[in-house]
C-alpha cells in the first residue's frame, strides 16, 4: 500500500516533464492501463527506454509516453482518458484492460482513425473469455488485437477427448465468464459427455463447510464420486485455495484426476498447485518458444531485449505475466513501424484531436498508419507478433503438462513426526493435528484462553535464509507477518533468532544418528556359512586327492586282507572309506601298509582341526550377522568411511556441521570429518530433501541418517519390526521452541507458562506419551534382540534339510538306474543252471580260501579245497572228527566248516543241481563223475580244465532216525 502513493507521483512527475517538449516531438504513443496492473506500465516503460537508446531503429527520434490508470469496469472514464490523451497528439493507442472498457476505447478509436493496439487483460488472473463486443473483428477496424483469440474450448475439448471422460464437473470462480465455455457445452452434449457446472464463491472454506452441512452422507459419497474427473476454470490463486480446502476436508481421493486450464500459470504456481493436489492433475498454459541458442535468446533482428526480461532464470523473467511479453512486444513492433514511415512526413502532420467537440474531423494519417502497423512483424518475448487481415495475431501455442497418480507428494514435509502429525481424516471435517507440539500449544491456549488455526507452510519447510536475503518455510511466514506463531520440531539458532523471536526452550535438542541393527540370518543354507566357497570347494578337492592317493599307495603295494574279509581296495572303496573318516563315521577298508596309515594319520588330524573349526564356527553365524562397524557414538560414525550418512539439506542440522565444520574459532575435528561426507558431491549424494526419505534409507538401505534425536527416537521405538537403534550427543546445545513475530508481545507470556509446566511436571507427563519409557523395542543396541530366547527356528536349517532331500532323491535316481543296469545285463546269460553254479561258487568264494590243482611242495594241504554238504558229512564218521568251525555267515543259516582227511587223497566235488536246488534224499547218481573239475579262475569265476580231472566221491545218505532236519535251521541251510 505504501508504493502506490510514490508510483502515482511518478507518473504525475513524467507527464509534466514531457509535456512541454510535445510540439517538438513526432513520435507520442498514449497507454491506458488497468489500475491493477501497475507491472504492466514498469514494462511498458522499461521497453521505451531500451528502444530510445537503439539508434539503429529510431536513428535521431525518440519515443515519449502518456500513461493513463482506469478502472477496468468503468468504460466512461477509459473514454474520458482516451480522449485525453488524443488531445496531446499520440499516434497509437496501447491498451491494456478488461472487455467491458474495450468495447468503448474501441468505438472510439475506429471514430478517430487512431490505431488502438489492444491487450486483453483477464480480471485476477481468471482464464479470458471472449469479448463479446470484439468477437467479429471486421478488416477496417483500428483496434489491432495484440493476444491472439480465446481458443480454450477447442483446447479443453480436444484434451477431455482424448481422456475419454464421458461425465465431468467444471468449476469456476466469481470473476469468471461462463459464456466463454458456451460453445464447449455444445461440443460435450453433442458427444453424448454428462458435464456439471459449479460456481466456486470467494469463501471457500465456507462453501465447503456449508456443503457439508446440508448434504447427507450419502450424496457426500455421490459427490465425491463425481470429483473424481473435474475441470477448474480458476486463477492459479483460487485454484490453490480450492485444491488445499477440499483435499483438507478428505473431499477428493487419490484416484481423482483435475485439469486444470489457465494461460497465465506461471511456473511457480506449477510447483504450488502439484504439492497441494493428490491424484492426477493436468495444466494447460500458453507458451512461448525460446531460442535453442542461450546466447541468442535475448537478441531479436536489430533488437537487443532487457536481459532482465529476456533469461529464464532471471527472477523478473519468472514473474512475467502474458500480457507484460505482449506489452514489450507492442512498442518494439511500433518503433520498427515509425522506423518504416520516418521518409513519408505526412504521416505525422496530426494535430491535437478533440473527441469531445462537434464535427471534429478524424486524423488523416490513421489510415496510413494502420496498414503499416498491420502489414508489419516483430520477433520479441513472445515469439513471433504479427497481425493478419482482420488485425489479430494468429500466433499462439500451448503447453500441457501432467503428473501421474500418486499419494501426497511431499505435504507435511515441515509436519515432523512426533511434534506435528496428521490425525486421522473424515470425509468433510478438516484436518487434525496432534503430536507433542500440539499438545504443549493446547496446554498453552487452555491457561492463556486463547483459540488458534493451523495451517501448512507453503513450501513445507522449516526456514532457511535465501541467497536473496529472504527467509522461506515457517520463519518467513512469520517474516511476512502472515502467521503469528511458527510450531514444529523448530530449533532456536542465531540466525533464526535476528528475524523472528522464540520463546524459551520447551524441549533440549540434540544430533542423533538413525542406523539400522544387524540382522538374523535367515539364509537357508546358514549351515554352510562359517566356511567360504572357496573353502568348501578346497575341502571337496583335498577329498578326491587324498581318496586317489590311498588307492595309488595300496595298488603299489596291494595290503595282505584276511580270510573271510568282504573289502577291497578299489578307488571306490578308497573314496568312500576318507569321506566317511572325514566325516568322523569311520571306514571299510582296513589299510595295513605303512605308507597307508601314515597318510591316514595326517588325514585324520586335518579332518579333526577342520571339524572342530567348523563346529566353533557354525554357533556365530547361526545366530546373528557380523557387525563390520560397531557405530556407538558420533565419534565412530565420523571416523568410520565405509557406511555413508547424511542429513536433510539446508536444515538446522546441516548448518550445525557445516558451521562447526568449517568455522576456523569453533572447528570441531569431529564435525569437520562429518562434513567432509555430508557435503561430498555438493551435498547431493548422501544428503535428503526431507527427513522420512532418509529413515526410509535407513530401513531399507545401508545408510545413517544424522537429525534431531528426539524425531529418531520416536521413530525407533515406532518401528514394527525393531530394527532400529540410535545414538546420539549426550550434550543438549540447542532446544525446540515456539517462533513468533519479532516483537511480539505473546512471547513473554508463552515463555512463563512454559516453565511452569516444566517446573510442575506436566511436561515431563507429556513427554512421556510420545516417548514411552517401555518400549518394546531396544532403541540403544545394535544387535536385534531374539523374541524366543536362544532357540534357532526353521530358517537356520532349511539349507540342511535340503541337501538331505536332494541326496534321497539323488539315491532313489541312483537306484533306479542300477536296478535297470542289473537286470539289462541279467537278460544276456544263456543258463539258468549256470547262475545257480555261479550263485554257489560265489558263496564259496566268501569262505574258502582259492582253489588249486597244483601240487607244489609249499603246500600243507590238498590242491582241492573240499566244500561238503552235511549230508556228505555224516558219510564219513572218521572225518567228521577233524572238523574245524571257522566262521558263520551274517544274518544266515549258513555254517562253514573246513577239514583235512588223512584218507581220501582225492576229492570231488558232489553237489549236483539237483542236490543244490533241494537237498533231495536218497540214492542219486552222480553224473558229474569223469566230467571235467571247474577251476577257478584269476578273477574269482571258474573254467572248466579239459586236463585236470577228479575222482568220485560216492553219495551216502545219512540214516533217517539219528539226525532231524526240519528242527535244525543250520543243518537245513549248510553248506
Amino acid at each position: 500500500m505504501k508504493v502506490f502513493p510514490a508510483v502515482l507521483f511518478l507518473i504525475t512527475f513524467w507527464s509534466l516533464e514531457w509535456d512541454p517538449v510535445l510540439p517538438d516531438s513526432i513520435i507520442h504513443i498514449g497507454a491506458i492501463f488497468d489500475e491493477s496492473a501497475k507491472k504492466d506500465d514498469e514494462v511498458f516503460r522499461m521497453a521505451v527506454a531500451d528502444l530510445n537508446l537503439n539508434n539503429e531503429i529510431l536513428e535521431t527520434e525518440k519515443i515519449t509516453v502518456s500513461v493513463e490508470f482506469v478502472d477496468g469496469n468503468n468504460p466512461f472514464q477509459a473514454v474520458q482518458e482516451a480522449c485525453e490523451l488524443m488531445n496531446r497528439g499520440i499516434l497509437a493507442l496501447v491498451s491494456s484492460i478488461g472487455c467491458m472498457s474495450a468495447g468503448s476505447l474501441q468505438s472510439l478509436a475506429d471514430a478517430m482513425h487512431i490505431p488502438h493496439l489492444f491487450i486483453q487483460r483477464a480480471p485476477a488472473g481468471t482464464p479470458r473469455s471472449s469479448c463479446p463486443s470484439t468477437s467479429h473483428p471486421q478488416p477496417d477496424d483500428y483496434t489491432l488485437f495484440v493476444r491472439p483469440p480465446v481458443y480454450l474450448n477447442d483446447v479443453i475439448f480436444q484434451v477431455v477427448m482424448e481422456y475419454t471422460w464421458q461425465k465431468f464437473i467444471i468449476f469456476y470462480d466469481t470473476d469468471y465468464d461462463i459464456r466463454g465455455i458456451e460453445n464447449f457445452l455444445d461440443q460435450t452434449s453433442q458427444q453424448g459427455m454428462d458435464v456439471s457446472l459449479q460456481k466456486v464463491e470467494s469463501n471457500i472454506n465456507m462453501m465447503i463447510t456449508g456443503m457439508f452441512r446440508t448434504m447427507r452422507v450419502e450424496e457426500l459419497h455421490r459427490y465425491r464420486d463425481t470429483l473424481r474427473r473435474a475441470v477448474l476454470f480458476m486463477s492459479p490463486a483460487t485454484a490453490k485455495a480450492f485444491i488445499t480446502e477440499v483435499v483438507e476436508t478428505n473431499l477428493v481421493a487419490f484416484d481423482c484426476h483435475w485439469i486444470i486450464i489457465n494461460e497465465e500459470i506461471s511456473d511457480m504456481d506449477v510447483q504450488e498447485l502439484v504439492m497441494k493436489s493428490i491424484g492426477r492433475l493436468t495444466l494447460v498454459r500458453q507458451t512461448f518458444p525460446l531460442s535453442q541458442n542461450s546466447s541468442q535468446r535475448c537478441v531479436r533482428s536489430n533488437h537487443r531485449i532487457n536481459t532482465s526480461l529476456c533469461d529464464p532464470k532471471d527472477p523478473k523473467a519468472q514473474m512475467l505475466e502474458i500480457t507484460n511479453r505482449y506489452i514489450y512486444d507492442t512498442v518494439l513492433l511500433l518503433a520498427n513501424t515509425f522506423h518504416r514511415k520516418l521518409e513519408d512526413r505526412k504521416w505525422h502532420s496530426m494535430a491535437s484531436l478533440s473527441c469531445i467537440r462537434k464535427g471534429s474531423k478524424p486524423w488523416q494519417g490513421g489510415k496510413s498508419m494502420l496498414d503499416t502497423v498491420k502489414k508489419g512483424g516483430v520477433s520479441g518475448l513472445t515469439s513471433l507478433l504479427e497481425f493478419n487481415d482482420n488485425g489479430t495475431n494468429p500466433n499462439i501455442y500451448f503447453e500441457i503438462l501432467g503428473t501421474n497418480y500418486g499419494e501426497d507428494r511431499g505435504r507435511g514435509v515441515s509436519r515432523e513426526e512426533p511434534f506435528v502429525m496428521v490425525s486421522e481424516n473424515v470425509l468433510g471435517k478438516p484436518k487434525k493435528y496432534q503430536g507433542f507440539s500440539i499438545d504443549v500449544l493446547d496446554a498453552l491456549a487452555n491457561y492463556l484462553g486463547f483459540k488458534y488455526e493451523i495451517y501448512v507452510a507453503p513450501d513445507h519447510k522449516y526456514g532457511s535464509q535465501q541467497a536473496d536475503g529472504t527467509w522461506n518455510g515457517l520463519i518467513g511466514e512469520l517474516v511476512f507477518k502472515r502467521a503469528d506463531v511458527g510450531l514444529s520440531a523448530l530449533t532456536i539458532t542465531p540466525d533464526r533468532e535476528s528475524v523472528v523471536d522464540f520463546t524459551t526452550r520447551y524441549m533440549d535438542y540434540s544430533v542423533g544418528v538413525l542406523l539400522r541393527k544387524a540382522e538374523r540370518t535367515v539364509d537357508m543354507f546358514a549351515c554352510l556359512a562359517p566356511f567360504d566357497l572357496s573353502l568348501w570347494a578346497c575341502i571337496a578337492g583335498t577329498v578326491l586327492l587324498v581318496g586317489t592317493l590311498v588307492y595309488l599307495l595300496n595298488w603299489l603295494n596291494p595290503p595282505r586282507l584276511p580270510m573271510g574279509s568282504v573289502s577291497s581296495t578299489t578307488l571306490y572303496n578308497s573314496m568312500w572309506f576318507v569321506y566317511g573318516s572325514f566325516v568322523q563315521q569311520g571306514g571299510e577298508v582296513p589299510y595295513t601298509t605303512l605308507a597307508t596309515r601314515m597318510m591316514m594319520g595326517v588325514w585324520w588330524l586335518f579332518a579333526l582341526i577342520v571339524i572342530s573349526s567348523y563346529t566353533a564356527n557354525l554357533a556365530a553365524f547361526l545366530t546373528i550377522s557380523r557387525i563390520e562397524n560397531s557405530i556407538q557414538s558420533l565419534q565412530d560414525l565420523a571416523k568410520q568411511t565405509d557406511l555413508p550418512y547424511g542429513t536433510v539439506l539446508d536444515s538446522a542440522v546441516y548448518d550445525q556441521v557445516r558451521s562447526k565444520g568449517m568455522n576456523p574459532f569453533e572447528r570441531d575435528p569431529m564435525y569437520s570429518q562429518m562434513w567432509r561426507m555430508i557435503n561430498r558431491t555438493g551435498g547431493a549424494e548422501n544428503n535428503v530433501e526431507e527427513s522420512k526419505e532418509g529413515i526410509r534409507k535407513v530401513k531399507y538401505g545401508r545408510f545413517a541418517f544424522v537429525w534431531d534425536a528426539a524425531v529418531l527416537e520416536y521413530v525407533a521405538i515406532n518401528d514394527e519390526d525393531c530394527s532400529l537403534y540410535t545414538v546420539s550427543n549426550s550434550v543438549a546445545d540447542r532446544g525446540y521452541g515456539i517462533a513468533m513475530q519479532h516483537g511480539s508481545p505473546y512471547r513473554d507470556i508463552f515463555s512463563q507458562r512454559i516453565l511452569e509446566l516444566q517446573q510442575n511436571g506436566d511436561m515431563d507427563i507429556l513427554k512421556l506419551k510420545w516417548w514411552p519409557r517401555d518400549s518394546p523395542c531396544d532403541l540403544y543396541s545394535p544387535v536385534g534382540t531374539r523374541k524366543s530366547g536362544s532357540a534357532l527356528d526353521i530358517h537356520s536349517f532349511a539349507g540342511v534339510f535340503f541337501v538331505l532331500a536332494a541326496g534321497v532323491v539323488l539315491s532313489c535316481l541312483i537306484a533306479t538306474v542300477e536296478t535297470w543296469w542289473t537286470r539289462r545285463k541279467g537278460s544276456r546269460v544263456p543258463s539258468k543252471e549256470d547262475d545257480k553254479e555261479i550263485d554257489l561258487e560265489h558263496l564259496h568264494h566268501r569262505v574258502n580260501s582259492l582253489c588249486t590243482e597244483d601240487e607244489s611242495p609249499h603246500k600243507q594241504f590238498s590242491t582241492s579245497s573240499i566244500d561238503l554238504t552235511p549230508l556228505d558229512m555224516d558219510s564219513l564218521p572218521a572225518a567228521r572228527q577233524a572238523l574245524e568251525q571257522i566262521s558263520d555267515f551274517r544274518n544266515t543259516h549258513i555254517t562253514t566248516t573246513t577239514f583235512i582227511p588223512e584218507q581220501i587223497q582225492t576229492l570231488s566235488r558232489s553237489l549236483s543241481a539237483k542236490a543244490a536246488a533241494g537237498f533231495a534224499f536218497g540214492t542219486v547218481q552222480d553224473h558229474r563223475t569223469g566230467g571235467p573239475f571247474r577251476q577257478r579262475a584269476p578273477n574269482g569265476g571258474f573254467f572248466r580244465s579239459p586236463i585236470k580231472t577228479m575222482s568220485s566221491i560216492p553219495y551216502q545218505p545219512t540214516p533217517a532216525p539219528n539226525f532231524s532236519y526240519g528242527n535244525d535251521p543250520d543243518r537245513g541251510t549248510s553248506i
